[in-house]
C-alpha cells in the first residue's frame, strides 16, 4: 500500500442530501469504497442549537471510525459550517467539507456580482460562506436566506412536487426580483430539487452546487496523500442510517442509480 489504499471513504450527512454529493464522488472516483452515513434519526440539523450539532456529528465521525475509514467527506453544508473544527480536532484522518470548495465553485466562475446564497438556519447563521466568500470577492453582493422547510420536504420524498414548487416560490420571491447572477445551492439537499428552482428564477442566473468541486477536491487530497484506490476491482457500496432504513432507500433510489444502493441498515 505504498501509493494506493483500499481502504473506504466515509461519506457524512444528517439525511439524504449528502448522496447529491455522493453522486459526484462515484462519477469522478468511482473505484473507491464508500461508506454513507445519515443520521435519519436526528434530521434535520439546522433548525439545532451549535453544541448538538457538534455532538451529533461527533457521534456519526465516531461510527465511521469505527468502520476504518481513510479520509472523511463532510457532505452537508451545516456541520461544515459549525462542527468542522471539532471535528478536525477529535480525528487525524484528513477531513473535507463542503464550504471551502463551495466557495471556490463561486469565485471560479465570471459575472457573478449579485449572489443569492439558500441554506439551513444553522449555516446562515454561521456567516462562514458570508465571510469566506467576502474575503474572496470583496465587492460581491450576497442575499441569504435560510430555507428549513425545503430540506424537510426533501426527507419526506416530497421533492418535486407541487408543494415544493409552492415553497420555493414563498421563500425565493425576493431573490427572483433582485437581478441575481447566481444561486448558491448551500445546502446538499437541495440539488435535488434544482430543477424547480432554475424553473422559478429563469436561465440568466447561474445555479452552483459545490458537489462537483468537493468531489474535485477529495481527488486531489486522495492523490496528494497517496490513498487513492487500485484501478481495479468493484467498488464496495454501503449505506448506513440512524432510523427507518426503509424510507431512506425508497427516497435515495429516485436520485441514484438503484445498483449503487448495496446496503441500508440501522446503525
Amino acid at each position: 500500500m505504498d501509493d494506493m489504499d483500499t481502504r473506504p471513504i466515509g461519506v457524512f450527512d444528517s439525511g439524504i442530501g449528502g448522496v447529491t454529493v455522493f453522486k459526484e464522488i462515484r462519477k469522478l472516483l468511482p473505484n473507491e469504497n464508500i461508506i454513507y452515513y445519515a443520521d435519519t434519526a436526528r434530521v434535520p440539523y439546522g433548525p439545532r442549537p451549535t453544541e448538538e450539532i457538534i455532538r451529533f456529528s461527533l457521534d456519526a465521525v465516531d461510527f465511521l471510525l469505527k468502520q476504518q475509514i481513510k479520509l472523511l467527506v463532510i457532505a452537508c453544508n451545516t456541520v461544515s459550517a459549525v462542527a468542522f473544527d471539532a471535528i478536525l480536532a477529535h480525528t487525524d484522518i484528513p477531513v473535507i467539507g463542503v464550504i471551502e470548495p463551495g466557495t471556490r465553485s463561486v469565485v471560479s466562475r465570471s459575472g457573478i456580482h449579485k449572489l443569492g446564497l439558500i441554506a439551513t438556519e444553522a449555516t446562515v447563521r454561521s456567516g462562514e460562506y458570508q465571510k469566506r466568500l467576502t474575503q474572496e470577492e470583496p465587492n460581491l453582493q450576497l442575499i441569504t436566506k435560510a430555507c428549513p422547510m425545503l430540506v424537510s420536504l426533501i426527507e419526506e420524498g416530497w421533492g418535486n412536487t407541487e408543494i415544493s414548487k409552492l415553497v420555493i416560490q414563498k421563500y425565493m420571491e425576493d431573490m427572483k426580483g433582485a437581478d441575481l447572477d447566481g444561486l448558491i445551492l448551500a445546502c446538499t439537499h437541495f440539488p435535488v430539487i434544482r430543477a424547480q428552482i432554475e424553473e422559478y428564477l429563469g436561465p440568466d442566473v447561474q445555479i452552483i452546487d459545490p458537489a462537483e468541486e468537493t468531489a474535485k477536491e477529495l481527488e486531489r487530497v486522495l492523490q496528494e496523500r497517496k490513498l487513492l484506490h487500485p484501478a481495479e476491482g468493484e467498488a464496495s457500496i454501503r449505506f448506513y442510517v440512524s432510523d427507518k432504513p426503509e424510507k431512506f432507500k425508497s427516497i435515495v433510489e429516485k436520485i441514484l442509480d438503484p445498483r449503487d444502493i448495496r446496503q441500508v441498515s440501522l446503525t
